[in-house]
């Protein structure tokens, strides 16, 4: 049987021109097409009022910080030394297929380019610093992934400290790092017998940075405008309000959930509250039902809680777990490996949370982000119509075994009963 062939360059290259479609729709010329007035160039502030873009000198009312983030540059020996990539520039700055990779990081990003490359043909190896990939995810989740990426070809280092980066004469990437569980290629650990920390080194073509996202705060001068910030942000109220009340923030500068559909609601947030002109209009932001996707195959989606989360806070609940084999489509398409997990409110069909492992899950999970918000019970999911055969039956059956805890032996007894007495009739 003959391995399928493709061009990495034209894979590349098709990506960068579906890429340049979507761009105009963040472009200058659509902002000043919309009456917006664009200054380019590094800001900072002057005062709480002022702001400077090159020689220009900007005065307004209200202000809205929402600069971004980058990527995450570790603090590690010699990392300034070598050539490496972040999830920003990979795909302008690679030009050529390589034969090895290290991806630092094993979150969202460094799982999800993992998975891209190691099908593309390249030889993986994920360096994780902590004991799970996807950290924020329930154990079982993370797990299932990394089964998945194992049984693909990726190599997984967990507990893995970098402490030094070099590049070598041959024009490889060698990364030193202190390992307490090292695992092999098969994903297999093996342990050293006074189990103390080892010394590894590896070697790959390519080095990939994932370990998260750092707010851009650095050239505002926020000193100057007297806002408050910290490592992780600029601090704001439920309004969106910074320390000085008529400059606003949104996007990945406030966290805590950096995804561009978090920027997008903060923003709503902060364009409502700077036109309503009565404080009781005003919206506060929600982040009880934040949702997220992780673009793995298959992806993975979260709402709400999760077990972790509602251990932590001490919070009972009730899980009902559906697994994608009993989903028709999901065995005609062969994509049968998965599982969803909702989280209950102990006693009740009120939803905390809800987790999907599937095809399709990013797609899936607005029917349970809807239901959250508007404090729709898992029950009345179970009695709305559902296509027959899709994906989104897996939400109807999640409905239907909730309404089976209902069943009560009293219950039960009450439908023989009223069955066996219309079958008299």
């Amino acid at each position: 049987r003959q391995e399928p062939r493709f061009a990495f360059e034209k894979i590349f290259e098709r990506m960068r021109q579906r890429r340049a479609q979507i761009a105009p729709n963040d472009s200058q010329e659509r902002f000043e097409s919309l009456g917006v007035d664009v200054f380019r160039g590094e800001a900072k502030f002057l005062s709480p009022d002022e702001v400077q873009v090159g020689d220009e000198i900007l005065r307004a009312k209200n202000l809205v910080i929402a600069t971004g983030s980058r990527a995450t540059i570790p603090n590690i020996a010699g990392i300034e030394t070598v050539k490496f990539f972040t999830n920003e520039t990979i795909f302008d700055e690679l030009s050529a297929k390589p034969e090895s990779m290290i991806i630092l990081g094993g979150g969202p990003i460094g799982c999800e380019l993992a998975q891209t490359f190691c099908r593309l043909g390249v030889h993986v190896t994920i360096l994780q610093r902590g004991d799970q990939l996807l950290p924020k995810e329930d154990r079982d989740v993370a797990h299932f992934l990394e089964r998945r990426l194992v049984g693909e070809g990726v190599r997984i280092v967990k507990n893995a400290d970098a402490h030094s980066a070099a590049a070598t004469n041959a024009g490889k990437v060698a990364l030193e790092l202190l390992d307490r569980r090292t695992r092999n290629d098969r994903g297999s650990r093996s342990v050293s017998e006074s189990d103390r920390p080892v010394e590894l080194i590896f070697f790959a073509d390519a080095l990939l940075i994932a370990i998260g996202r750092t707010p851009n705060l650095r050239s505002l001068d926020l000193k100057a405008a007297g806002v408050e910030f910290g490592e992780k942000g600029i601090r704001v109220n439920d309004l969106l309000q910074t320390s000085q009340s008529h400059i606003y923030a949104a996007g990945d500068v406030t966290g805590p959930f950096q995804f561009t559909h978090m920027a997008d609601a903060q923003a709503r947030v902060v364009v409502r509250n700077i036109l309503v002109p009565f404080q009781f209009l005003r919206q506060k932001m929600d982040y009880s039902v934040v949702p997220w996707c992780t673009y793995v195959d298959p992806e993975i989606a979260t709402v709400g809680l999760n077990e972790s989360a509602a251990k932590k806070q001490n919070i009972e609940y009730n899980l009902i777990v559906q697994e994608l084999r009993e989903v028709d489509r999901a065995v005609v398409e062969s994509e049968s490996a998965g599982f969803a997990k909702i989280l209950l409110a102990k006693g009740s069909d009120q939803i905390l949370g809800a987790t999907l492992v599937c095809d399709h899950a990013g797609d899936l999970l607005p029917e349970f982000v809807l239901a959250m918000g508007h404090r729709i019970g898992l029950g009345a999911i179970a009695s709305t119509i559902h296509v027959y055969p899709t994906f989104a039956e897996l939400a109807r059956k999640l409905g239907d075994k909730y309404n089976k805890t209902r069943l009560t032996p009293t219950a039960r007894k009450i439908f023989r009963w009223l069955y066996r007495h219309g079958r008299r009739r």
